[in-house]
C-alpha cells in the first residue's frame, strides 16, 4: 500500500510479519537511511559530552556543584535533537517545502524578539530568549534552516517543474531577498559569526542552483563593501572589532582581547600526540580557555584527547561532510541538491571557523562546533539538517 511520508511501504509488508518487515524490507525508509552520516553525528554528539562534562565538572560557578549537570544537559540535547531528526524524516523534506512560508515566519519573529525586552545577552552576544529555568532559545541557529529550505523552494520550483534549465535573474533575486531580512535583523543583535556563516550559505546555495556566475561575484563584491561598511559605520560591538584586531596581531593585548586564543592555543599545543588524557588536561582542569564548553570544546579535544583524539573528530566531521555531499549529488531534484548544498556549506564553514579561531588562524566568532558544543539551539539546529539529509535520501529513486 501507498506510504503516507513521501516514501513507499513494500506492498507484500503486512502480510510478511508486520511491522518489522516493512522496517526491513529492501525500500523501507530504515534501511534506505545514510547510516555512516548518521552514526558519525551520533558519535560526534557522544564525544562532546564527554568533552562538555570535562570542561564543566569542576566549574562550580556553573554547573550548581552538580558536576554531571552539563553532561545530562548535553545528552538531553542529543535526544531532542535525534527525535527532531527522526520527525524531519517521518514528515519528509518534500512536506516541509510546502510549509516553508510558515516556518520562515516563525524564525524571523524569533529573531525580532531577540531585538526587544524579551532578548538577553549571554556570553557577549544579545541574540538569546530566555524561557526560564535555565533554558534558552538562539533564533538565529533556526533562520539558517529556515534560509536554506526557502532558497530552495524558489530556485528549484520552476527547473523541477521543467519550465526552465536554471534559475532566472527574477527568481534569484526574490530568492536573496529572503535571506536578506533575517540576515539583517541577526546584524543589528550584532551576531556577526551567524552572519557569517549565513553568507556562506547563500553562496553555497546559489552555486548549486546553477544560478548565472554574475550573481556569485556580485554577492561576493557586495560582501566586501558591506564589511568596509560595518566597519566604517560602527555596526560592530568594541569586542567583535577587538577579536578582529587580535586575529590580526596576536601579541596585541595578550591578557585581554588576546587571552582566550592564546591559552587555546597552550591547550592544543600541550595535548601532543596521544594528550593528557579525559578530565586530566591542566589547561581545562584549571580553567584557563574561557567558554570551553562550547567556543573552545576543540581546545578539550587538543588538551586531551591529544592530536589522534582531535584528528578523529576532523574525520568524523569529514564522513558527515561527505555523506552530504554524496547524497546532493545523487538526488534527482534540484531541491534536494540545493537543500543538500546549503546544509554541506554551513557545517563545512562553521567547523572551518570553529576550528580555526582555536588555532588561531581564523578570527573569533562565537560560533559553536556542528554536534560537539554545548548548546540546544544549536544542536536542534544541525540535527534538523541531518534530518533534511535522510529525507532526500531516503526519498530518491531506488536506482540512485
Amino acid at each position: 500500500m501507498a506510504g503516507t511520508n513521501n516514501f513507499s511501504v513494500p506492498r507484500y509488508a503486512p502480510q510478511q510479519g508486520g511491522a518489522w518487515a516493512r522496517l526491513t524490507a529492501r525500500d523501507s525508509w530504515v534501511r534506505r537511511l545514510d547510516w555512516p552520516l548518521l552514526f558519525s553525528a551520533i558519535a560526534l554528539s557522544l564525544v562532546g559530552s564527554l568533552l562538555v562534562w570535562s570542561a564543566t565538572r569542576n566549574r562550580t560557578e556553573l554547573n550548581d556543584g552538580d558536576p554531571y549537570a552539563f553532561l545530562f544537559r548535553h545528552l538531553l540535547n542529543t535526544g531532542i535533537g535525534f527525535a527532531l531528526m527522526v520527525g524531519t524524516i517521518w514528515l519528509g523534506h518534500r512536506t516541509l517545502r510546502g510549509a516553508v512560508p510558515v516556518l520562515y515566519g516563525i524564525s524571523v519573529v524569533l529573531v525580532l524578539l531577540v531585538l526587544t525586552p524579551l532578548g538577553a545577552t549571554i556570553n557577549g552576544a544579545h541574540a538569546w530568549i530566555v524561557l526560564g529555568s535555565g533554558f534558552s532559545l538562539q533564533p538565529s541557529e533556526f533562520v539558517k534552516v529556515t534560509i536554506i529550505l526557502g532558497m530552495a523552494m524558489l530556485l528549484a520550483a520552476k527547473v523541477d517543474a521543467g519550465d526552465q534549465l536554471h534559475p532566472d535573474h527574477r527568481t534569484v533575486a526574490k530568492s536573496l531577498g529572503i535571506a536578506v531580512l533575517p540576515m539583517a535583523i541577526v546584524m543589528l543583535m550584532p551576531d556577526l559569526g551567524s552572519v557569517m556563516v549565513m553568507v556562506v550559505i547563500v553562496l553555497g546555495v546559489l552555486l548549486a542552483s546553477g544560478a548565472s556566475n554574475r550573481w556569485i561575484f556580485g554577492l561576493i563584491g557586495a560582501g566586501v563593501i558591506g564589511a568596509v561598511l560595518v566597519a566604517a559605520l560602527g555596526v560592530l560591538d568594541e569586542y567583535q572589532i577587538n577579536r578582529f584586531a587580535a586575529f590580526a596581531n596576536p601579541e596585541l593585548d595578550p591578557a585581554g582581547v588576546g587571552y582566550n586564543t592564546n591559552q587555546a592555543r597552550i591547550a592544543i599545543g600541550s595535548g601532543g600526540l596521544y594528550g593528557a588524557g579525559l578530565f586530566n588536561g591542566h589547561q581545562t582542569t584549571g580553567q584557563f580557555v574561557p567558554e570551553q564548553q562550547t567556543d573552545f570544546i576543540f581546545t578539550v579535544a587538543g588538551e586531551e584527547l591529544g592530536f589522534i583524539g582531535a584528528g578523529a573528530i576532523l574525520a568524523l566531521l569529514g564522513v558527515v561532510l561527505w555523506r552530504a555531499c554524496r547524497i546532493a549529488r545523487e538526488t534527482s531534484e534540484l531541491y534536494g541538491t540545493i537543500v543538500a548544498a546549503g546544509i554541506i556549506a554551513w557545517f563545512a564553514f562553521q567547523s572551518f571557523e570553529n576550528i580555526g579561531m582555536t588555532l588561531g588562524i581564523m578570527p573569533v566568532a562565537g560560533l559553536p562546533l556542528p554536534f560537539v558544543s554545548y548548546g540546544g539551539s544549536s544542536m536542534f539546529a544541525v540535527w534538523v539538517a541531518i534530518g533534511l539529509l535522510q529525507s532526500i535520501r531516503v526519498q530518491r529513486p531506488m536506482s540512485a
